[in-house]
């Protein structure tokens, strides 16, 4: 017999709340946390983005937290994430269970004014959703006072030691109110993850609800090999077909070069990283959920932690960094049960590379030669002719502009992570620009 949320210890106005949104029963991952999470203990979750976990730690604070008074300066619950847009999916997501909770909660990001976040936590709120530098930020300015969160939760927290959040992360939790209680969600559970157990919680129950990763067996694999000289159509091609896309470069620089050569061809395509102001990057985002585009072109960073659901076909321009980095672009497919495809491009002469971490990442994928009218490529991703008639944005609304030049002046360093030095700038192994890798240095993420 399955479960209900009021059978968890869901009070009857959240349930109707969650009613209302189509919400009728839990996920696998909110049956097994809720009741430790209403109860207040100390909770260790492996979990990936698109679990169900946001209701699943959200709904527990709501729970502790329904019809708390606040006091200016002074949140009781903080959630924090790796990346603005996470953060965005996490309070769109819980804002309306939160009204119904009385419960106030306020986002806290880069990219977005100052002034307003400020004056929010002054009047007093119950709840901040934030990133880490941010954050700090608002910390060393004195608008935040952590003494009094009893209820901490870190999403993503993997994810955040990889962009090298940690230490910002140890002086928040050092902050907040000793002995509170403190969830946190996970992919994975070793490394620096398993630093911030030892040292931040207390008997910690534990569920294991995922693995790492999607399961690779969901997806089928590709690795096309393609001249130099026909990257850019077989991209084109690609990117005609039916279905929702996510494209991958190595660097800012090529995301926003495929983006252009993909517009120029009629493709529908919008592209992420850190380098566009906050209202784009949200803009970009809502087109591919409406339908307005069918293709996104990001960077690893700004995808990390990002949720659209209907990903049938990753196309990794650029090879990954390394295994991990291909399981989480992989994981963009193959979601909710779903199947899935990924494909990597690769320089014939870096078959072997390309294979061994293929290899390394548990996944024994299909080796094709593809030129552009190939049967093949069309088989295996749905490529079809690009119409050839340049496409364009719909221009936004005036208010959307006015946002994206007074509320943003380029991206801030606290929101990327610590500096790393300069990215290299040659594309590997011959690759020409439509790899998103020129010849000078250009920005990553």
């Amino acid at each position: 017999m399955s479960m209900s949320f009021a059978d968890l210890g869901v009070p009857a106005r959240l349930v109707q709340s969650l009613d209302k949104a189509g919400i009728s029963a839990p996920f696998p991952v909110q049956t097994a946390t809720l009741p430790d999470a209403i109860s207040g203990r100390d909770l260790l979750a492996r979990a990936r983005t698109g679990s169900g976990k946001t209701l699943a730690f959200g709904l527990g604070m709501l729970v502790q937290l329904e019809n708390h008074p606040t006091t200016p300066l002074q949140p009781q619950g903080l959630i924090l994430v790796p990346t603005r847009e996470l953060a965005m999916q996490v309070s769109d997501s819980l804002r309306p269970h939160a009204e119904a909770a009385g419960v106030r909660m306020r986002l806290v990001a880069g990219g977005m004014p100052y002034a307003k976040q400020i004056e929010a936590i002054r009047r007093g709120t119950n709840i901040v959703i934030a990133t880490p530098g941010r954050l700090t930020d608002l910390v060393n300015k004195g608008a935040v006072d952590l003494s009094r969160v009893r209820i901490t939760v870190l999403d993503e927290a993997d994810q955040m030691c990889d962009m090298g959040f940690l230490p910002q992360v140890r002086e928040i939790l050092d902050l907040t109110r000793p002995g509170s209680q403190r969830m946190l969600f996970s992919a994975t559970l070793n490394g620096d993850v398993d630093g911030i157990v030892r040292r931040y919680m207390t008997d910690p129950v534990r569920h294991e609800l995922a693995p790492e990763h999607a399961p690779v067996e969901s997806m089928e694999h590709h690795i096309m090999l393609v001249h130099p000289a026909d990257r850019s159509e077989v991209l084109a091609r690609i990117a005609s077909r039916q279905g929702r896309t996510i494209f991958f470069a190595r660097t800012q620089a090529g995301v926003d070069r495929i983006t252009a050569q993909l517009n120029a061809e009629g493709v529908a395509a919008g592209g992420l990283h850190g380098g566009k102001t906050q209202a784009v990057r949200t803009r970009t985002l809502q087109n591919l959920h409406d339908g307005v585009t069918t293709a996104l072109v990001a960077t690893d960073v700004a995808a990390r932690g990002i949720h659209v659901d209907g990903i049938t076909l990753v196309v990794q321009v650029d090879p990954p960094a390394g295994p991990k980095d291909y399981l989480h672009r992989a994981g963009r497919t193959a979601r909710a049960g779903e199947s899935g495809t990924v494909v990597t491009l690769a320089h014939p002469k870096s078959r072997r590379q390309v294979e061994r971490l293929t290899s390394q990442a548990g996944v024994t994928p299909q080796v094709t030669r593809v030129r552009p009218a190939d049967e093949a490529l069309a088989d295996v991703t749905g490529a079809r002719q690009p119409s050839g008639v340049p496409w364009t944005e719909p221009q936004p609304k005036r208010s959307e502009r006015g946002a994206e030049r007074g509320s943003w002046r380029g991206p801030k360093r606290s929101d990327r992570g610590p500096k790393r030095g300069p990215a290299r700038g040659s594309a590997p192994r011959g690759q020409k620009s439509v790899s998103g890798s020129g010849g000078r240095p250009t920005r990553r993420g």
